[in-house]
């Protein structure tokens, strides 16, 4: 007769039920069936054309065949979590890519309720066929081959009353690619909703230029669009000169003018001189972008503090020879820089001098020109970069040929001198400005906001410039009017350094959330409409739009919704992932603005705007989201 051990038979009891309870909980509990190597979902790629050209902007789709009875989670922006079930998102992430391809967010379909016995409320799922689109763009100095991408498509895919394993199913894809121009066809059209999946040709072949509102594009297929283009980018050159970081060295360029334009002649020939440094800076920095690998952008230069604080002690010894301070003989280096303009060389290094200062900025209509230029072939960045700094160089040129505009210019004298003293005290102001932004940018630490601090000691000189301006206008004239202009004007440059030092240094009535990666992702997952502003200490124009617009009432109100997120990407330092975020949204100059939907898309996108227009954006995007 067969002896049964007692202790092994409960031990084999034990691991029955346990299995048989395993059993129980997996046909019950979402995402631990037995099931799990059913295949419930097939996934797939496809193009809307059979070829891509250089600038295309193209969707791509990843399309989800889900088995009838099954459905899959939603993305993360759609999901919602339930007290007792956390779903398992649905998402779409770019593992590796081709490096001249620019790759937006994945556009999720809108997803639908389902019920389900393991969750107390409806699903937000995704069911039948699915397809979600990846935005792709093409680099306009993409060459005739294949480009790749890798993908990761990850999903749980649900039933009714359990679920099955979460699953990563890795994806592969390239794309042939034609020289610019060629004719491609259309395939795969039932997958794409809308012609705007299908690139055309007159879509990939036009510049979008935005100025307060006011949008026009140019279609650059022809040699009108392209001389067109290059007028354009001339005019934002010329506007160049009217920017804050232009604008105080050009009384000093009259200034020199004014003691020539009696000999015409050398009159001509300084401004010559000044319209050459100007030109060959520009055509030396398109050559840089065009030819120099990782140099992509004009104000890249004032991104190495080395080169910020350089600038700075060159015009801070500029400022010193205002005053007068070169009276005894210093090296002859120091005569390069002095801004007496009765020397060919010293107009010359003005000009270089006006179009390195001239980069931090950026003029209308120029950003959208530098930036579409530094991605074509060399020839045409060359031009276009010509064509800016012959934009900035000509009203230098045209002073030259008209002495009678600068010939009532103080010469000799009080009045000649205060002028002189005058601009070099905002001289030292801009000196301290850059030497400041240097040191701040070796020092900060991205995400964490740079210090702004430097900016007392550079209204201190506004300061002294304007009280200056004021008491010695009050001892050389006795005239009413020159009197009550000159003072006036002093007391008002006091009053707005004063009001600008406690502005720029002041945290602000907006608090921003400094960029990084997994904030944005964090943010987009939270179904947040984020308003990101891409600035830098050293960028004027982005200063005069915070201050301008951003701070004002309306918005400030808007800003400060629980259903929005201010962001800031401050590159003012080394800040790799700032830059990788400006060259990801198509940009390579700032200031710039966008505006992301709860779903990720961009909505707005603005380097030069209203309070009106951002505030209508905002509005748009909050009443089209559901918000509150």
């Amino acid at each position: 007769m067969l002896k049964i051990n007692k202790r092994y038979f409960s031990s084999v009891a034990l691991l029955l039920f346990i299995t048989a309870l395993l059993v129980g909980i997996c046909s019950a509990s979402p995402g631990l069936n037995s099931t799990a190597n059913e295949e419930v979902v097939s996934v797939a790629t496809a193009w809307p054309v059979d070829r891509g050209r250089p600038g295309d902007a193209i969707l791509l789709a990843i399309v989800a065949d889900i088995k009838e009875g099954y459905h899959i989670n939603a993305d993360a922006r759609q999901v919602k979590p339930f007290e007792d079930f956390k779903p398992y998102p649905t998402k779409v992430t770019v593992v590796d890519a081709s490096s001249q391809l620019t790759i937006e967010l994945p556009r999720y379909p809108r997803a639908v309720p389902v019920k389900a016995q393991y969750a107390a409320g409806e699903l937000l799922s995704f069911k039948g066929k699915t397809v979600i689109y990846l935005p792709i763009k093409l680099e306009e100095t993409l060459k005739p081959a294949k480009v790749g991408l890798e993908l990761e498509f990850e999903y749980q895919a649900c039933a009714a009353d359990y679920c099955l394993f979460p699953k990563k199913v890795k994806l592969e894809e390239s794309l042939a690619v034609a020289e610019s121009g060629a004719t491609v066809s259309e395939i795969n059209r039932e997958l794409f909703a809308g012609d705007d999946a299908f690139p055309t040709a007159e879509h990939s072949r036009s510049v979008e230029f935005d100025l307060f509102g006011w949008t026009f594009s140019i279609d650059i297929s022809s040699g009108l669009g392209i001389a067109l283009l290059l007028l354009t980018a001339a005019l934002g050159g010329m506007l160049l000169n009217f920017t804050p970081c232009v604008l105080p060295l050009i009384p000093i360029k009259i200034i020199g003018l004014s003691h020539a334009a009696k000999d015409r002649q050398q009159f001509f020939m300084l401004g010559l001189a000044m319209f050459l440094g100007v030109l060959i800076f520009w055509i030396a920095l398109g050559i840089m972008i065009a030819l120099v690998s990782g140099f992509s952008a004009t104000n890249q230069l004032f991104q190495y503090p080395a080169i910020t604080i350089i600038v700075g002690l060159i015009i801070g010894t500029m400022a010193t020879g205002m005053f007068g301070f070169f009276s005894m003989r210093l090296p002859n280096v120091i005569y390069m820089i002095n801004p007496e303009q009765n020397t060919l060389h010293g107009s010359f290094g003005l000009g270089i001098l006006a179009a390195i200062l001239s980069t931090p900025c950026t003029a209308p209509f120029m950003g959208a020109a530098a930036a579409w230029a530094a991605t074509q072939a060399a020839a045409t960045t060359l031009a276009t970069f010509a064509a800016i700094g012959t934009g900035m160089a000509l009203p230098y040129l045209v002073l030259s040929a008209s002495p009678a505009l600068v010939d009532k210019m103080p010469k000799t004298g009080p009045a000649s001198v205060l002028i002189k003293q005058v601009m070099g005290l905002f001289m030292l102001a801009a000196a301290a400005y850059f030497i400041g932004v240097g040191l701040v940018s070796l020092f900060s630490t991205p995400p964490t906001p740079p210090s702004k601090i430097f900016w007392w000691p550079v209204m201190f000189c506004s300061i002294a410039a304007g009280g200056w301006l004021a008491y010695r206008t009050l001892q050389i004239t006795t005239r009413v009017k020159l009197r009550t202009l000159f003072t006036g004007a002093g007391l008002l440059v006091i009053a707005l350094s004063i009001w600008g030092a406690v502005r720029l240094t002041d945290r602000g009535p907006i608090d921003w959330e400094y960029y990084t990666p997994p904030r944005f992702e964090a943010a987009i997952a939270n179904r947040k409409i984020i308003v990101m502003d891409f600035t830098a200490e050293w960028c004027l124009n982005c200063k005069a739009l915070e201050q301008g617009v951003l701070h004002h009432p309306k918005i400030v109100t808007l800003l400060a919704r629980e259903d929005i997120l201010p962001m800031k990407v401050d590159i003012t330092g080394n800040s790799p992932t700032g830059k990788a975020k400006l060259r990801e949204v198509g940009n390579l100059t700032i200031p710039l603005l966008i505006i992301y939907s709860p779903t990720g898309r961009q909505v707005f996108k603005s380097d030069f705007y209203t309070v009106d227009q951002l505030s209508n954006a905002i509005t748009e995007v909050i009443n089209s989201s559901g918000s509150s």
